[in-house]
């Protein structure tokens, strides 16, 4: 099954600062036919104003992925960490039995991101965070792992039984995955796309599962995001 989920159909928040689009239920929007998929709960597609941001605020037994689409988001939080995740790459924070964070576009430019939430499997565990650097030609025509829940991967470690993936698909080419059809994935990419010969818009959400391999295809160059969960 294969079901796109429209940009132009998704939940929107305009404060201002921050531009909002939810795939999934959140804050002040709620769509009973859009609670999460699996144990994917929240996929906000944010643009984020320059010099602003989300100011201190707590979480607790989630596990929150942070994609940098453009721009770069700046973290600060309660265990003492503080970073800069720049453009293409990954943050991830596991906040367990509890922690309270920052996320500011410290930039002269507006920073837009992917903030994804993954239901934990380790509720009250100590809350972590961390990030890492993924340069987009790396993942040229192919999917490259960005966080998942095993710790030797090589890739940032969440507490889920899930992957995030990146890829970016060069116009007129394709990329294949297996997939497993009792799992549930989602994608979104950044210009038109084939998802096993379905269409798709920029920035669709594109919810998968019962399929055993997907197939790519698209005739622009598109920044591709997945999630693989449970």
């Amino acid at each position: 099954m294969i079901e796109i989920r429209p940009f132009a159909s998704l939940g929107h928040a305009d404060h201002g600062w921050l531009d909002a689009r939810h795939h999934f239920s959140f804050a002040n929007y709620y769509d009973p036919a859009r609670m999460g998929w699996g144990s994917i709960r929240v996929w906000n597609d944010d643009r984020i104003a320059a010099k602003s941001g989300f100011p201190p605020h707590p979480h607790r037994d989630m596990e929150i992925v942070t994609y940098v689409r453009t721009g770069a988001i700046t973290h600060q939080d309660s265990m003492g960490n503080k970073g800069r995740t720049g453009a293409g790459d990954v943050q991830v924070m596991s906040a367990g039995r509890g922690v309270t964070h920052a996320e500011y576009n410290l930039e002269d430019e507006e920073t837009t991101l992917f903030q994804i939430w993954i239901e934990t499997d380790r509720p009250n565990a100590t809350p972590s965070w961390g990030a890492m650097p993924f340069p987009r030609e790396a993942r040229n025509g192919a999917f490259q792992l960005l966080a998942s829940g095993n710790a030797d991967d090589g890739a940032l470690t969440i507490n889920a039984d899930a992957r995030i993936l990146g890829a970016t698909l060069p116009a007129g080419g394709h990329i294949e995955l297996e997939a497993d059809p009792t799992r549930h994935l989602y994608l979104v990419p950044s210009a038109p796309v084939r998802v096993n010969g379905v269409e798709a818009g920029p920035r669709d959400g594109i919810a998968i599962t019962g399929e055993a391999s997907i197939r790519i295809e698209g005739d622009a160059d598109a920044e591709l995001v997945l999630v693989d969960a449970r």
